[in-house]
């Protein structure tokens, strides 16, 4: 009552506040009803799936959507603090030193690799789909990232089980998978500022490789910042810390978006300055991980479920779906045997080899979050056609986590399970069937 009380129409049927409950809790009760379908033996991730098609019934039922709108600016801003929380979560991650170095190598390759070579083909889509050139390249990036949603509680689930192990497998993808994301969401920058610039495009890789160069310098300032602000004998340090990284990060993509740059600010500041910070912090800073993964769970189901309501089923046509569709499978097709290139002559075995290529496949998280920056920049612009090729990339995106997450998911399990376990875990499997 108070909060309807201050917020008046915005709390009723048809207002923003409404629309974000309703699809708040619609997204929650589509991630645990996709919970509930669980196999043996296999990670149970399919609540994706679950809040994006909460969001996109929402959009899409004619009585529902009537009632529950939310206006582009409640939705883009909602979406970036998502992002933000990612990227944050990307930074403090990333640990150069946690791989042996008989893996850096091939971390490196997976990492860069198939990323890289996805982003140069999909250009390939300016004659599937009539993209412009540097939309393609939008798109590349887009997909070129996996999802650490599923990747990395896959991996942990198998680290467990004892499958891999031994090679390492399961530490190799979830440090890969941390520069694997980043290296996307900093293409993904660059390309949007040449496809919404009207200079050269000598002058736009100029003006690209200036922003970085400055955005480092600024990343490293605000991480000294974040890193030194705070005593280290206060106390609730740890939730003090989360806070800073948080709002310092949310400052930069608000203030980047208020004043026209959007997708160019949460990059340095957020990722850069939460590597540094976190590399500071050293041992204290899973405690600050923790805390960051709370604040990802609770903004989970908004940004899949906002993701899943841009889509309209009325501006879909069954050719345009047909052309995604056969975008995203070839990009699929060579995102997988990049991968299986990247990790011949490492010394894994053929089965380990495969399950690599195939756990590299999943996208969802990053997806759903650097797409929006495009859709929202473009329709910030007020040109129709960019809105289109914004609309367009963004249905591949959504039919990419929609198709690959899932089944990605079910890929790691299956193909985990063919893995080599460790000894050391099949005798204490032992050991303990002859206690009991």
């Amino acid at each position: 009552m108070v909060v309807g009380s201050i917020t008046s129409s915005q709390s009723l049927p048809g207002g923003n506040l409404f629309g974000i409950m309703i699809l708040y809790y619609c997204a929650i009760v589509g991630d645990k009803l996709f919970r509930l379908i669980e196999f043996t033996k296999l990670p149970p991730l399919l609540g994706i799936c679950g809040m994006l098609l909460a969001g996109f019934l929402i959009r899409n039922v004619p009585v529902i959507s009537d009632n529950v709108q939310i206006e582009h600016e409640w939705s883009s801003s909602l979406r970036s603090i998502a992002l933000c929380i990612i990227l944050v979560r990307a930074g403090l991650e990333v640990d150069l030193q946690k791989n042996p170095e008989e893996a850096e190598a091939c971390c490196k390759r997976l990492s860069m690799g198939p990323c890289l070579v996805e982003a140069a083909l999909c250009p390939l889509t300016h004659f599937l789909m009539g993209l412009p050139w540097r939309w393609g390249f939008i798109l590349g990036f887009v997909l070129g990232a996996v999802s650490p949603a599923v990747v990395v509680p896959s991996m942990l689930l198998l680290q467990e089980g004892g499958y891999g192990v031994e090679n390492g497998v399961p530490t190799l993808l979830m440090a890969a998978g941390s520069f694997d994301d980043i290296l996307a969401i900093t293409g993904f920058n660059m390309c949007l500022g040449m496809a919404f610039s009207t200079d050269l495009t000598f002058f736009n890789v100029l003006r690209g490789v200036s922003e970085v160069v400055i955005c480092v310098a600024t990343g490293c300032v605000l991480a000294f910042f974040t890193q030194y602000i705070l005593r280290s004998d206060q106390s609730n340090l740890r939730w003090k810390r989360g806070f800073l990284v948080l709002g310092t990060s949310m400052l930069a993509v608000l203030s980047s978006m208020y004043f026209g740059f959007p997708g160019s600010g949460e990059l340095p500041w957020t990722l850069i300055m939460t590597f540094l910070a976190g590399t500071g912090w050293t041992s204290k800073k899973a405690e600050v991980e923790k805390i960051i993964a709370v604040a990802w769970d609770m903004f989970q189901p908004l940004l899949f479920g906002l993701f899943g309501a841009e889509v309209s089923i009325a501006s879909l046509r069954p050719e345009t779906v047909g052309l995604c569709v056969a975008t995203l499978g070839l990009a699929v097709l060579i995102r997988i045997l990049t991968t299986f290139l990247m990790v011949c002559f490492t010394g894994f075995n053929m089965k380990e080899k495969i399950f690599i290529s195939f756990a590299w496949l999943p996208k969802a998280t990053v997806q759903a979050a650097i797409e929006s920056v495009a859709l929202d920049t473009a329709r910030s612009h007020g040109e129709q056609q960019l809105e289109d090729y914004g609309m367009a990339v963004l249905t591949v995106a959504f039919l990419a986590i929609l198709i690959t997450a899932p089944i990605g998911s079910l890929l790691i399990g299956l193909l985990g399970l063919l893995l080599q376990k460790d000894e050391h875990q099949n005798k204490d499997e032992e050991a303990e069937g002859e206690t009991s």
